[in-house]
């Protein structure tokens, strides 16, 4: 194979030169270039092992359909391996080397497992399980010796070990029509559905929009085709109704109309702005998805189809009319046809030389014999390829005579000399996302291949992706999919009269092998390997894909899995559809982790961040994670422990006035007619009762009734009420709630929302609260009568509307004001302006839990799971006049142990700190104490009182108060006397709440 630059001809910038490396070696290309061109134009032919046997491969695609050449990207310490040279888009300081290979890519010392080919079959892996009967290795201990090697030998690129410093960003976006490719029927379609003035999404994933038109001899309107897309293309993203996704692949599909894709936003540049992103990683929702996404051309399969110059047709096409490479000196095509003599015209008139044309076909239309003799090319019809040689190059082609109907081959060998081979087995619409979106793959007789599935979602599939294979058909298709109501004048298209549809010839066996053929390239399956499947009873296209990891390489079988099929079918002696074929899953194309992290990379949990998270920073907060969410623990200042800062912020809510972010609690929108029906039956206490405009504080149980949740629920409307949880307890309320809508009472008329992030929420505690918000708060009057204990108003601050309830987790007089999570800080700020006559403090969670321990208010710390509404003292919410979850085993022995634990306070002896989980003992031992009869829960220093208390879970509970313990902590070295008291240590009359 002798590859080398084009003296005119591409899409590429011919003025500039890019300098990268492959390899170790530098090398040149131009702007448009991608690394397989470029190599290619430098007469590169090798470019990777293969993954068993370490066979010589070169380029074989020119797309995301790249089974061979995967490269790795190196960028400082950090690589990036199994990159497609074929989509790498080269720029200045690019470099990459060669895959699964030692000591190098020319000079592969694994290669010598082509000699043990037999050992490498399908299955091997299970076999080595398996292991022998005889001997000192029997069964598994042989797996065990050959793991080690197994594994150091398997796989493609290597991983690297260093972070990843490149920035990464995650968008959301809905559009009432989704595109997803911008060829002639992407282009067409989104004009169509841009005409009813309909909000739509392009998405690309290559460079430059066009599709089949960038490699296309044909003409429309007159012009070349890749200046028409071009200027279809730009007329779509100067619309303000459209928005143009160039370098996005659309890889997973999801029910309700969910698309993700990954946009490449900086990969091909040598230097990125401050602060832009590499990748950006889109949710897309949308009304209507219009799949116009194309179609894979195929391989035949025959002896040595795997050597380096071997190609799909339409890749030597491409890379000739749109990178200006010749990907040989001397290119012979085979087919099973028309669309390879397109690709014959094509080269032909990029000058590239075509030796001859091999087509299985014994006839073929007056319209390719023309291309032939245009092209000055040797017809070879009734022929099949069936044998290369090379070493690591193509040099020449055996060719004989096939009778497509019987499927054998006759005459003797001819020898053609070529260094490309192009080749064309017919075209597999790309129906990878119509197939995650559900349903089963059609077969279609004239095209030899599966099309999509009747949509069981809102959308449609146009174009190549569902069978049309000629630019006129697409275009007229193309425009009644994008909008019935479409009025598009579609230009004439000039091109010959060819049949993509193929004759039903899949593989060439001639009568003596002497050659592996291969199905799958990228993990070494081949057609033996099939047949093997079949012989050893994996007959199903599930345990065919799994027994010979057809298909389950990083190119998802897009050029293998039709002639795997189509092998399988035969050796069952049934046609392709009775074998089937296995649904495709996400994703379309590998995604990097990095994209899907997002923004924050370093640890494996998702971060959230409340609307006011800036200014918390800004103003001296120091932060930590409460589930999943940074809130703050402090507002520190200079010189000031921790403790020291909580007790200054709470001493000031008692006294004065302050505001704390509870934006973080889970909030749960539920409505519907049988709204309050659902609550009375979740709850222990009644909700139906609520009066609308009241809220009322709520315990849920689980099924063994023990207790779960708490938290408020506020009656907006007749059907409709907010729920809040407690903040590490939202999302499993949510599925709480939504598993006994779906699973248990289906007949209830109810639809749950979380909106957890729609509301910024911010308490306002201390006897000044009402003063504050007084001084705020427009439209509604916040007085003692309009606003009583768990009443609800709705008014606005600084023009903002806002929501408040008056509620209290502090003991204090309090409420809370929830807004629009974009007006947040607006509201935040807001308050604490108007707060300064008042001596207003923010505080942080650690004064949030000093007010609520010195209360006896209970949260997550006693909610453990272990304990029950009793345990808690909250039995008085145990509802008699109604069933509730959990209520039937409210009465089992264990709930009503005397020895259970329950609920007290704890106030330290000795003026010292009584640390969190410490175990209850009446021993004074501090080295060797008695045995626990409970454990503290939760601790801190109480401004209210002036001493060290807790809250803790004892054996007894209200029995106990009045006596003495100690709290021991032995891997603190604590062991502090303690008095037993009850758990509501401040303000048990409640005066104050409700003052």
């Amino acid at each position: 194979m002798t590859s080398s630059r084009l003296p005119k001809g591409g899409r590429i910038e011919r003025s500039k030169s890019v300098r990268f490396t492959f390899d170790g070696k530098a090398y040149s290309g131009h702007p448009g270039d991608t690394l397989a061109s470029a190599l290619l134009a430098s007469g590169i032919t090798l470019f990777g092992r293969s993954f068993k046997y370490h066979r010589p491969r070169g380029v074989f695609a020119a797309g995301s359909d790249e089974p061979n050449a995967l490269v790795t990207v190196l960028s400082g310490d950090v690589r990036e391996p199994n990159v497609r040279a074929t989509e790498l888009e080269i720029h200045d300081g690019l470099v990459t080397q060669s895959q699964n290979r030692f000591p190098s890519l020319d000079h592969d010392f694994m290669a010598i497992n082509q000699l043990a080919g037999p050992l490498f079959s399908a299955g091997f892996y299970y076999k080595t399980f398996m292991g022998p009967a005889i001997g000192p290795l029997r069964g598994t201990r042989f797996w065990m010796f050959c793991e080690k090697f197994i594994r150091r030998a398997a796989g493609l690129g290597k991983a690297g070990t260093a972070p990843d410093p490149d920035r990464y960003e995650r968008m959301n976006a809905w559009c009432d029509v989704l595109v997803v490719g911008s060829g002639p029927a992407g282009l067409t379609a989104a004009e169509a559905a841009a005409g009813t003035g309909a909000r739509v999404i392009i998405a690309e994933e290559r460079p430059l929009p066009g599709g089949s038109l960038l490699a296309s001899a044909e003409t429309i309107d007159g012009r070349d085709p890749s200046v028409w897309a071009r200027e279809k293309a730009a007329a779509l993203a100067a619309m303000p109704n459209v928005r143009f996704l160039t370098r996005t692949s659309v890889w997973g599909y999801y029910d309700g109309n969910v698309l993700t894709a990954i946009e490449h936003v900086s990969d091909f540049k040598p230097n990125r702005t401050k602060g832009q992103p590499r990748q950006r990683h889109w949710i897309i929702r949308t009304g209507k998805t219009i799949l116009a996404t194309g179609a894979f051309e195929r391989p035949m399969v025959f002896p040595g189809n795997d050597c380096p110059g071997v190609m799909l047709a339409d890749a030597v096409r491409r890379y000739a009319v749109e990178y200006g490479v010749a990907a040989g000196s001397n290119v012979t095509l085979f087919t099973n046809n028309d669309s390879a003599y397109e690709a014959a015209r094509a080269l032909s008139l990029a000058g590239v030389n075509i030796v001859a044309i091999v087509d299985v076909r014994a006839d073929v239309s007056g319209a390719c014999r023309d291309i032939a003799t245009a092209a000055n090319a040797e017809l070879l019809t009734g022929h099949a390829v069936t044998g290369t040689h090379a070493g690591k190059t193509l040099s020449s082609i055996t060719v004989q005579h096939f009778n497509a109907e019987t499927g054998r081959v006759s005459g003797a060998p001819r020898e053609i000399r070529t260094d490309c081979l192009g080749v064309s087995g017919g075209w597999s619409p790309a129906i990878h996302l119509a197939s995650q979106a559900g349903g089963k793959p059609e077969w279609d007789e004239d095209l030899q291949a599966f099309l999509p599935p009747e949509p069981n979602q809102n959308w449609v599939v146009t174009g190549a992706a569902a069978g049309y294979m000629d630019t006129i058909s697409v275009l007229s298709d193309a425009a009644t999919k994008g909008s019935a109501k479409s009025r598009l004048i579609l230009p004439p298209v000039e091109a010959p009269m060819l049949d993509a549809s193929p004759a039903p010839v899949f593989q060439i066996e001639p009568s003596a092998k002497s050659q592996k053929a291969f199905v799958d390239f990228q993990h070494d399956v081949t057609a033996d390997d099939v047949r093997l499947a079949y012989r050893e009873g994996f007959h199903s296209a599930e345990h065919l894909k799994r027994y010979t990891t057809l298909g389950m390489a990083t190119d998802q079988g897009k050029t293998s899995n039709v002639p795997g099929l189509a092998i399988m079918a035969d050796a069952r002696g049934i046609s392709i559809p009775e074998a089937g074929t296995t649904r495709f899953r996400p994703p379309f194309t590998p995604v990097s982790f990095g994209a899907l992290a997002g923004e924050r990379y370093g640890d494996l949990r998702p971060h959230r961040l409340t609307p006011m998270h800036d200014w918390h920073l800004a103003n001296g907060a120091k932060m930590y994670e409460a589930g999943l969410w940074h809130r703050p623990m402090i507002y520190g200042s200079h010189g000031e422990t921790v403790e020291q800062a909580y007790v200054r912020e709470a001493r000031a809510v008692r006294q004065s006035v302050g505001i704390v972010d509870v934006s973080t609690l889970g909030k749960i929108d539920i409505q519907g007619p049988d709204a309050a029906e659902l609550l009375d039956r979740v709850y222990t206490n009644m909700f139906s009762t609520l009066p609308v405009g009241k809220a009322r504080y709520g315990l849920m149980l689980r099924e063994d009734g023990l207790a779960f949740d708490d938290g408020t629920t506020w009656r907006l409307g007749e059907t409709q009420f907010l729920m809040t949880t407690t903040t590490a307890n939202a999302g499993p309320v949510m599925q709480h709630l939504e598993y006994y809508l779906d699973c248990i009472w289906p007949e209830l008329r109810v639809h749950l929302t979380s909106v957890t992030d729609v509301w910024a929420g911010t308490a306002v505690a201390g006897p000044k609260a009402r003063a504050l918000l007084e001084a705020c708060v427009t439209g509604t009057k916040v007085d003692n009568d309009t606003l009583p204990f768990m009443g609800i108003v709705h008014g606005k601050i600084e023009g903002v509307p806002v929501m408040v309830c008056r509620l209290s987790f502090s003991g204090e007089l309090a409420y809370e004001v929830y807004c629009g999570s974009g007006y947040g800080t607006r509201v935040w700020e807001a308050l604490l302006t108007a707060g300064k006559p008042f001596d207003v403090m923010p505080y942080g969670l650690e004064a949030l839990g000093t007010l609520r321990i010195e209360k006896g208010h209970v949260t997550g710390a006693e909610i453990d799971g272990r304990a029950s509404a009793h345990d808690l003292h909250l039995d008085w919410m145990l509802s008699k006049k109604k069933p509730f979850i959990g209520s039937a085993m409210l009465g089992r022995e264990g709930l009503k142990d005397e020895n259970r634990l329950s609920l007290v306070g704890l106030v330290s002896l000795d003026n010292q700190a009584i640390t969190g989980g410490s175990h209850i003992v009446t021993d004074a031992r501090p080295r060797e104490p008695a045995d626990s009869f409970g454990h503290v829960t939760a601790a801190c220093y109480s401004p209210a009182l002036g001493k060290y208390i807790a809250l803790a879970l004892v054996k007894h509970g209200t029995s106990m108060i009045g006596n003495r313990a100690f709290a021991t902590d032995l891997l603190r070295g604590r062991h502090c006397p303690v008095e037993i008291v009850s758990h509501h240590m401040y303000d048990p009359e409640g005066s104050r709440m409700h003052g």
